[in-house]
């Protein structure tokens, strides 16, 4: 960690005119690095040199669905090196590695971000809000690492009325000075305080700062969020393969990760697009020798702000992944977070729904389940219907069932929109 940090501090020392200049190097050098030293990566690329950056052809988690061991660079064994599994959220789960100065500094960059909101590591109390394994082993194991990191966990498998209340009372007489997990829970528990009238800096005074993640955080929750903590809500965006790819600063911009990481944005042909063009984010792991992760396309679709540099890339918008995408009737393609979108700003106007799904089940058929205290009216229903046919296209059927909760992935993680189309 003291050689990581040495390192990340002479990183963010390069001015912003020598900045692409260090970007070029590093690039180069690991690209060099992995067709001299790692043969499943040579392979790949079907020769063993390459003149331009462009023509280094796209990885995708396919490539990754073979032994580890195949896939590590020359020195480096499951021994010597930091081996960590994917979410799966995106359907192609895989088992990856680092080297373990790699892994150093991807923690010195997620300890320097967060420190941007006065949080420190080795003594901040955090809240955390995350899925857990239910089998006695895995549980005692994840309960360690919580007191090691200073941390409480909040299982969020159930998230009831009663559960929610535990948590409060936990606020009560805990100092915290962090809230850390997934937006779709940590949202929850914002509408159960907004419900009590109930501010939570008010009963836990310690607290500094929200960090939401895994999940898309919409305009209107992080609103919520922000008035029923009293704190500044922070959007992270993440891969556990790569590292922290984009943190919220205290500018309220999406900084990108440009210290560790090389983002950029290609079209449906891999050609690059400039600043403010929507395309699919593709990521270099600059300093990974154990694993390559180069010209990696995350499955995400997002934009990068006209105002970018080398040196501060800003994220203007994560769309969602690629594989969330609904196809209409008429051939149109749309991010299945529209629906969410454009049915929440109806269905959530009153409080009574707490949270909810969109399944696409035909082509032209899409299942939404909900969790409310009441069922939706057909008022509300017809509203839902007749805004979706104004932002998209007429002719589609929707169902609505309401349910006691909703089904969460092994992780925790709430999918908010789900295509089951093949």
């Amino acid at each position: 960690m003291k050689e990581a940090t040495s390192e990340f501090e002479k990183i963010q020392a390069i001015s912003d005119a020598e900045y692409e200049k260090y970007i070029y190097l590093k690039r180069k050098e690991i690209v060099e690095y992995h067709l001299k030293n790692n043969k499943s990566y040579k392979e790949f690329v079907g020769k063993p040199d390459y003149t331009n950056w462009n023509e280094l052809p796209i990885m995708t988690k396919k490539e990754f669905q073979k032994p580890l061991s195949e896939r590590l660079s020359k020195d480096f064994t499951l021994k010597n090196v930091y081996v960590n599994k994917t979410s799966g959220s995106s359907g192609d789960p895989f088992i990856f590695a680092k080297d373990k100065f790699c892994h150093a500094l991807t923690w010195v960059n997620i300890i320097n971000r967060f420190g941007w909101f006065g949080i420190d590591f080795n003594s901040s109390k955090q809240a955390r809000f995350y899925g857990i394994p239910l089998d006695f082993v895995g549980n005692k194991k994840e309960r360690l690492k919580d007191v090691l990191k200073n941390s409480f966990r909040f299982p969020i498998f159930d998230l009831s009325n009663a559960f929610l209340e535990t948590v409060l009372v936990k606020f009560k007489t805990t100092k915290f000075d962090y809230i850390n997990g997934y937006t779709s829970s940590i949202v929850l528990f914002a509408k159960f305080l907004q419900k009590k009238n109930i501010v939570l800096t008010s009963v836990c005074p310690t607290l500094k700062c929200c960090v939401v993640t895994s999940e898309m955080l919409f305009e209107e929750d992080k609103l919520l969020m922000e008035k029923q903590f009293g704190v500044p809500v922070i959007n992270e965006y993440g891969a556990s393969e790569l590292d922290l790819i984009a943190f919220q600063n205290p500018k309220d911009e999406w900084q990108v990760n440009s210290e560790t990481l090389f983002v950029e944005i290609l079209d449906d042909n891999d050609n690059i697009l400039p600043n403010g063009k929507e395309g699919r984010i593709v990521i270099t792991s600059l300093y990974n020798k154990a694993h390559p992760f180069i010209r990696y396309d995350i499955g995400d679709i997002g934009i990068l702000d006209e105002k970018s540099t080398f040196k501060k890339p800003i994220l203007k918008k994560l769309i969602g992944r690629t594989s969330d995408i609904a196809i209409l009737p008429s051939g149109k393609k749309s991010p299945g977070l529209t629906f969410y979108y454009v049915t929440k700003s109806i269905i959530e106007d009153d409080g009574n729904v707490k949270e909810f799904v969109i399944k696409q089940t035909k082509i032209d058929t899409f299942e939404v389940e909900y969790v409310s205290e009441n069922a939706l009216t057909e008022s509300q229903i017809y509203d839902i219907e007749k805004a979706i046919t104004t932002y998209l296209e007429s002719g589609l059927t929707f169902t609505f069932t309401r349910k006691e909760k909703l089904q969460r992935s092994k992780s925790g993680k709430l999918k908010q929109f789900v295509s089951m189309m093949k």
